[in-house]
């Protein structure tokens, strides 16, 4: 394909160098994404080179925080064969359900697709069509009030026990000294995919499995998992703020980022984020693996990636601009200027990235141990399977049964949804 004139599997910087001025066919594409922290503000600055060299604009449709209502907004507008958007910036999960309303981007990007991570490419590849390209990766990780558990004498927690243990402590030992306002751990726990997330983690830390095992087989109802989520329901108006119970990430991130919380678990955004000027916690805080419930840390794979439209009728514009994005100089604006973990291999070795984003070298040790939800076994049912486990688990921890009686009550849900065809 030609890009303007140019081979549109080039890099962002070969784009600049070659054109000397903007498209005689210039088009203003209509990119959705959602909007969490700074993040439509720095898609600004990472898509202005290829305006300036390719002469198109981008106009960005904000979408809700919670990626559960951003994704039934995708399947009305994909359902009805909307014209009005060009690309999705779509959620690693999303793949398998949307596959059938996006462009297979293998042959255009095929000079792209061996710098990236091949997991990751993987993950958006369906019945052999690249459907989406990545943005960049993510996995959470334990954030910490360094200078608080220096003052109070605690190491970086391992264990979730041991994290309940010092946060309390911390807690206690702060309030007394005056900081009425101080909770010891802020999470996602409004019923949503991020509590999926989190409860994930705790689940799979603690030897339970991942919901829906890579076989297909449905291993939630088990005792292990019935303990992690238990453990997690005494966090709640504890260690732990009532209000969590509706907290997103940017909520759990405010009760941070002013300088209210010990322990915060969170995705890498909230890391630049939280050395702002503007925050309490600037130069005071840190980042390791989420603790362990006895089987190791757990960390939510993540990521993002970017789809074009089959309905669009801009395709070869929008298809210049997923490659950009995708490729070298596309994720290296976004790490620097959203913290976000690249996906190309060589980026975790830029000098640049490691010198302005430090922690992005760091997370790789985070990276390592995440853990995939289940969206390829359970497939164009994953959304579904996703929505009953965090009902489960909010259930749970809102005192509305016991995690036991809930799972119990999750695998026959389950069974019936594998039973009508995954």
């Amino acid at each position: 394909m030609k890009i303007n004139g140019i081979r549109s599997g080039l890099s962002a910087l070969a784009i600049l160098a070659a054109t000397s001025a903007p498209a005689a066919w210039a088009e203003e594409l209509s990119y959705v994404s959602g909007a969490v922290g700074n993040a439509i503000e720095n898609f600004k600055k990472t898509v202005k080179p290829w305006e300036d060299a390719t002469g198109h604009t981008v106009t960005i449709v904000p979408m809700p925080a919670s990626t559960s209502d951003q994704f039934a907004q995708y399947r009305l507008w994909l359902a009805a064969g909307t014209a009005d958007i060009d690309l999705y910036q779509t959620d690693v999960i999303w793949a398998p359900q949307l596959a059938d309303h996006f462009v297979d981007l293998t042959e255009a990007a095929k000079d792209l697709i061996p710098q990236h991570f091949e997991s990751v490419i993987a993950s958006q590849t369906v019945d052999g069509k690249l459907v989406a390209l990545p943005l960049f990766t993510d996995a959470p990780a334990l954030y910490y009030r360094s200078d608080l558990l220096e003052k109070h004498g605690k190491a970086v927690p391992e264990t979730w026990a041991d994290l309940t243990r010092v946060a309390q402590e911390i807690q206690e030992a702060e309030r007394a000294e005056g900081n009425a306002d101080l909770w010891g751990y802020v999470w996602q726990g409004n019923a949503y995919e991020g509590l999926t997330c989190n409860a994930l983690e705790w689940v799979k830390s603690a030897g339970g499995g991942q919901i829906v095992e890579p076989d297909g087989t449905i291993s939630i109802n088990n005792e292990n998992a019935v303990r992690a989520l238990e453990v997690a329901k005494e966090w709640v108006g504890t260690i732990s703020p009532p209000g969590v119970m509706s907290y997103m990430e940017e909520e759990a991130r405010g009760v941070w980022q002013t300088g209210n919380a010990v322990f915060m678990r969170n995705w890498p955004y909230a890391f630049s984020l939280s050395n702002g000027d503007d925050s309490a916690v600037k130069g005071k805080f840190d980042v390791a693996p989420l603790p362990s419930g006895g089987e190791g840390s757990a960390a939510t794979l993540g990521g993002w990636n970017v789809a074009v439209s089959k309905y669009s009728t801009k395709q070869e514009a929008a298809i210049s601009l997923a490659l950009y994005l995708a490729g070298i100089e596309g994720q290296k604006a976004t790490a620097l200027n959203n913290s976000n973990l690249p996906t190309i291999t060589a980026l975790f070795d830029d000098p640049e990235i490691a010198q302005q984003v430090p922690l992005i070298p760091r997370w790789k040790p985070v990276f390592e141990q995440a853990v995939p939800r289940p969206s390829a076994p359970t497939k164009g049912k994953y959304n579904e399977v996703s929505a009953r486990f965090w009902s489960a688990v909010h259930q749970t921890l809102s005192g509305d049964g016991s995690a036991a009686e809930n799972l119990e009550l999750l695998e026959l849900d389950l069974d019936d949804l594998k039973g009508s065809g995954w």
